[in-house]
């Protein structure tokens, strides 16, 4: 049975930072592409970033570039996100996912569509 299992998120003051886990079972992480996605209330799903196979390639949202770094440790069957300089619009519930497609960008240029498993999401909620 494969599970993707999200820990590491809270509530936390704007200018913070936190980093997700991503715990994979049941898959061999490194045969997948990663991606991160998020879903505020009332909006649509969004795309954060997404990792190739061996780290050589990140595809990462504008609205979370320079703050949000992705990562990981294929041996662990682990992936992370880091979330630096955290904002009031980065609240919502933060989703990981896998994907056998063969493309980094389009995985996260199709929202996660093509996903093959998705985690149960952990909330991350940014508040003064």
């Amino acid at each position: 049975q494969v599970q993707l299992v999200e820990s590491g998120g809270g509530l936390v003051q704007p200018g913070s930072s936190l980093r997700l886990s991503c715990a994979a079972s049941g898959i061999t992480l490194s045969n997948f592409i990663i991606g991160w996605f998020r879903q505020a209330p009332g909006k649509e799903r969004e795309s954060v970033l997404c990792l190739s196979h061996n780290s050589g390639f990140t595809w990462t949202a504008n609205s979370v570039k320079g703050r949000f770094t992705g990562s990981r440790v294929n041996a662990n069957n682990t992936m992370y996100l880091q979330m630096d300089n955290l904002k009031p619009e980065d609240t919502a519930v933060y989703y990981c996912a896998v994907t056998s497609l063969a493309s980094t960008p389009h995985f996260c240029s199709r929202g996660g569509s093509d996903a093959d498993f998705w985690g149960r999401g952990t909330q991350v909620t940014v508040s003064s």
